[in-house]
């Protein structure tokens, strides 16, 4: 595959949406050809799946019912939209991947990062990760405030103690400690442009894309 796929990953509010299509936009001033999508979700048949796994409330879905959902739509994501793009050599942009399996199922509900990773392998292979992920990091009060800010908690993982939301941090810093070389963790806790800025500075890094 010749095209670069880059992930954003961080807790709610950290402002992972609006930094991938500011990515988006960057990438293609380059003259890149860049997708931006979405975990979960990002095709049709993925986002039917989101619906029906988002659509229910709090203790609807069996923790490994749930974590089968999600990986049953990552497999659609990957073979109808990020493999064909890498493919013809475009760079994806995914608001969210497998990290976010990682952090929120495997240790914020306890199903442990060794089931997340094994049907990992079962729908993407032994080898496939994002060439590059991004990870947003701010305190998690800031987040929720912005959460709130912007029109109120939309969906139960929003609506979870800070307790979790804590644990959510600690396992993403925890798989950026993990692996270096390819998690890149951006101090989300300042304003949209200066994050974008700092943003750009690793991308440019990572790839050695033209200053």
């Amino acid at each position: 595959m010749s095209g670069k796929f880059i992930t954003l990953e961080g807790g709610e509010g950290a402002g992972k949406s609006t930094q991938a299509r500011r990515l988006v936009a960057y990438l293609q001033s380059l003259g890149i050809e860049t997708v931006l999508t979405r975990e979960v979700g990002g095709c049709p048949s993925a986002e039917d799946i989101r619906g029906l796994w988002l659509g229910k409330g709090e203790g609807y879905w069996d923790g490994l019912t749930e974590i089968l959902l999600i990986f049953a739509a990552r497999r659609e994501h990957l073979v109808k939209v990020i493999w064909p793009a890498l493919e013809r050599g475009a760079w994806v942009i995914s608001d969210r991947f497998v990290d976010s399996t990682r952090a929120y199922q495997g240790v914020g509900l306890g199903l442990g990062l060794d089931l997340v990773n094994h049907y990992y392998r079962h729908i993407a292979g032994k080898e496939f990760e994002a060439d590059l992920t991004l990870l947003l990091d701010l305190p998690i009060e800031a987040g929720l405030q912005r959460v709130n800010a912007r029109g109120g908690q939309d969906d139960r993982y929003q609506q979870k103690k800070s307790v979790f939301h804590q644990t959510l941090r600690n396992a993403y810093l925890d798989l950026a400690h993990t692996f270096p070389q390819r998690i890149k963790i951006v101090d989300a806790n300042r304003g949209a442009d200066d994050v974008a800025a700092s943003i750009h500075t690793v991308v440019k890094t990572h790839f050695a894309l033209p200053k």
